[in-house]
């Protein structure tokens, strides 16, 4: 149970950095993270409409069919790809759903799309987005020994926003874990 202290120290935490707070309470859990990537794409891809990673990356109308997952909860620094150590118990979540899936779904691939807000320039969100995206991966195999086939990554900077602003949205900052094997040649 709060006491009165703690209480007001996360009133006063959650009115001045809202952003954060709903962030924090955002991270799914790894049976929803793997639930929601085991799930059917949204349309069936015939076999003859199967592309290499490298054609999904610049295909949004068929990337948008395949079963998804946003994380906005993890905290990037300001300016920064790092992920940093108190951030790991979320990307332990990810990892625990990558190893449930794959177990019972051996050949899984898994695109970690990285996005920025619009803050910034388009080529300098766009790297931002790149480096996030890879650090995530990074930290997947070697802190939490995710194979690293399973993984790809791209990055989207200010391309996809949820929350379309010009203007900072923490909702806007961050990674798309797509489960895409069922697009792939």
């Amino acid at each position: 149970m709060l006491n009165r202290r703690q209480m007001l120290g996360a009133a006063i935490a959650a009115a001045l950095m809202p952003g954060a707070a709903m962030a924090q309470s955002q991270m799914p859990s790894a049976s929803r993270i793997q639930r929601s990537l085991e799930a059917a794409p949204a349309q069936r891809v015939r076999p003859q409409d199967r592309v290499t990673v490298r054609e999904l990356k610049r295909r949004p109308e068929l990337r948008r069919r395949a079963p998804s997952i946003d994380i906005q909860a993890i905290n990037f620094g300001f300016d920064s790809a790092e992920i940093p150590y108190s951030q790991f118990r979320k990307v332990e979540e990810i990892a625990d759903a990558l190893h449930r899936l794959r177990r019972r779904r051996p050949g899984t691939v898994v695109l970690l799309e990285g996005h920025t807000d619009a803050v910034g320039s388009f080529a300098y969100n766009q790297q931002l987005s790149e480096r996030r995206a890879n650090s995530l991966r990074r930290v997947l195999v070697r802190e939490f020994r995710v194979p690293s086939r399973m993984l790809e990554t791209v990055g989207y900077g200010e391309e996809f926003l949820l929350v379309p602003t010009r203007q900072e949205n923490w909702r806007n900052r961050r990674v798309t874990l797509r489960r895409i094997d069922d697009f792939l040649r």
